[in-house]
């Protein structure tokens, strides 16, 4: 088996350290240090945010919630769901983040295998959700507020200094694209670990100012604040990329964190900006940059509309098409691909600014083993590799014998560097043998204009299709502007870009248009926005018959 180590001494916590210790320890060391706040206005210092916390804590303490009760709280990234976060880990309870996005079969999944007896939602709305999902009483954000203005409860202290790294922390169900979630069991050191180590590989970027748009219900969202807390980043909340971008002018960011999913969304908002050659330009301008390892800084409106000051974002959660990062390097932003999974509390591997390797996800984190196995799935070893599932999936062991986590991700590794080539269990392989990677396909299709979503379609099939979905307000416009045009002879021209990455045995043959999208509410997308192939294939199946009934 091939296998790579980090360069360094990990941080591992003692075990007396817990989640919680991050932001006391910060209070004691820099009181008056920026930290936490919305999107207006000056956030919380160090020592302000960590009064505002204990007195949450109190409250909670105050209406019964013990070590080692699950907390389920539904809403949006924002300064009260941090405050709650930070709270429940001080007191040694246990957070069970539910997605704003999830369907009531979700949610009442996540409560009912959670053993959730305390919960906590935004809006009236969400509490709503979580009480046809068999929650009894739902405490809102609001309320929670009016609680926490008294003094410290007497026993809080006692309760925060019997909390142990080793303690479970978090019960974070993941996507969920083959049956029910599992709740992966995060444990304070699991998620310190994995955030402070980030901050290690990074050197001084966490330094500087964010936003922090992830939802707190992902683990990348709960390893990127902690990883902000300990790295001493100036953190403004933001519910949403949609709320995100219109305040990058006014934030100013040095740094963000982001899936691809959203950078695509970004760079559809500049293309406003800018016409095609100045983008092709600039995707090739920046990929030659991060190939010299040198991107120079930018004036160009586009920068202008990132805040300025926006040099590094970190991008993870799933693959990122390669001219993005180029997109993004024209303008003076170089994007660090990292890798990780729910099971792993987030980090695997992070690109560094001084190590950047286009196409690949850098190098494990300080404390991290990867390693190869002989069918080329990547396997992870480290301090932030979670003790298993909760509930009905408690059978399942991500962990093998030898400490193994099995990723069930297909990679190689460089010179020390991960790259990631495909997913096992989404590898299509046609009649004819050949293996074919969806999600690069997928990835470039996608960046069209006009395009929502697509979904590669292929197994055991003679050749690769795809089904296209658009979205609808852009389609619309171009509609209007383009009266009797079929969409398709210009979506066309994206499938043939998208070809271009693949042999001719590999490419999209055929492609389809299909009515309405593939979204959380209809069950065709996880609550992290990932395919759930088999419920699209199933959709869709007299689409896809279609496809191939046209080829013969």
């Amino acid at each position: 088996m091939n296998t790579v180590s980090a360069t360094g001494d990990g941080f591992d916590p003692p075990e007396t350290a817990s989640l919680y210790s991050i932001v006391s320890d910060a209070a004691r060391d820099h009181p008056e240090r920026d930290s936490l706040g919305g999107a207006q206005g000056a956030p919380l210092t160090c020592a302000e945010l960590d009064i505002r916390v204990r007195a949450v804590a109190s409250a909670l303490l105050d209406h019964g919630v013990a070590h080692g009760d699950r907390v389920a709280i539904l809403g949006r990234t924002g300064m009260a769901w941090a405050l709650l976060d930070c709270a429940v880990l001080a007191l040694g309870a246990v957070v069970v983040p539910v997605y704003p996005t999830s369907s009531p079969a979700q949610i009442e999944h996540i409560l009912r295998d959670s053993g959730s007896t305390y919960f906590a939602a935004e809006t009236p709305e969400d509490a709503a959700r979580l009480k046809a999902a068999g929650a009894d009483t739902v405490w809102g954000f609001d309320e929670i507020e009016v609680w926490s203005d008294g003094t410290a409860a007497a026993a809080l202290d006692e309760r925060i200094a019997r909390v142990r790294a080793s303690d479970l922390a978090m019960i974070v169900y993941t996507s969920g694209t083959t049956g029910l979630a599992k709740g992966c069991m995060i444990t304070h050191r699991n998620m310190y670990v994995s955030s402070a180590n980030t901050v290690r590989q990074t050197g001084q970027m966490f330094a500087g100012t964010t936003a922090l748009a992830l939802p707190l219900s992902h683990v990348f969202g709960q390893t990127m604040l902690f990883a902000n807390l300990a790295g001493g980043a100036r953190t403004h909340l933001l519910p949403g990329i949609p709320e995100l971008v219109p305040a990058l002018a006014e934030l100013r960011p040095t740094f963000l964190a982001l899936i691809p999913y959203a950078l695509e969304k970004i760079r559809k908002f500049c293309r406003s900006m800018l016409d095609e050659q100045a983008e092709r330009e600039a995707v090739t301008a920046g990929l030659r940059m991060l190939g010299e390892r040198a991107v120079a800084a930018s004036d160009h409106t586009v920068a202008a509309a990132l805040g300025g000051r926006l040099r590094y974002v970190i991008s993870g959660g799933a693959s990122l098409d390669e001219s993005t990062a180029g997109f993004y390097a024209g303008f003076g932003v170089e994007i660090l691909n990292c890798y990780g999974l729910t099971e792993a509390a987030t980090a695997v591997t992070v690109s560094a600014p001084q190590t950047n390797r286009v196409g690949t996800v850098g190098k494990p984190i300080p404390g991290t083993e990867v390693g190869i196995a002989p069918d080329g799935e990547v396997l992870v070893r480290g301090p932030h590799v979670s003790p298993g599932y909760w509930g009905a999936a408690a059978d399942n062991r991500p962990v093998d014998a030898e400490g193994w986590l099995h990723t069930g991700d297909i990679g190689e590794l460089e010179d020390g560097y991960l790259r990631i080539t495909g997913r096992k269990k989404e590898i299509l392989v046609t009649s004819g043998g050949k293996n074919v990677a969806p999600t690069p396909l997928e990835d470039r299709v996608r960046l069209h204009p006009l395009v929502s979503n697509c979904m590669v379609v292929g197994e055991a099939r003679a050749f690769v299709t795809a089904l296209v979905t658009l979205d609808e307000e852009k389609a619309a416009q171009w509609r209007a502007a383009h009266p009797g045009v079929d969409p398709a002879t210009v979506i066309q021209a994206a499938v043939d870009e998208a070809n271009s990455l693949v042999s001719r045995a590999e490419s999209i043959r055929e492609f389809r248009i299909v009515t309405g999208d593939f979204t959380v509410a209809n069950g065709l997308l996880t609550s992290s926005l990932k395919l759930k192939r088999a419920a699209i294939a199933a959709a869709f199946s007299a689409d896809i018959d279609q496809l191939y009934m046209s080829r013969g």
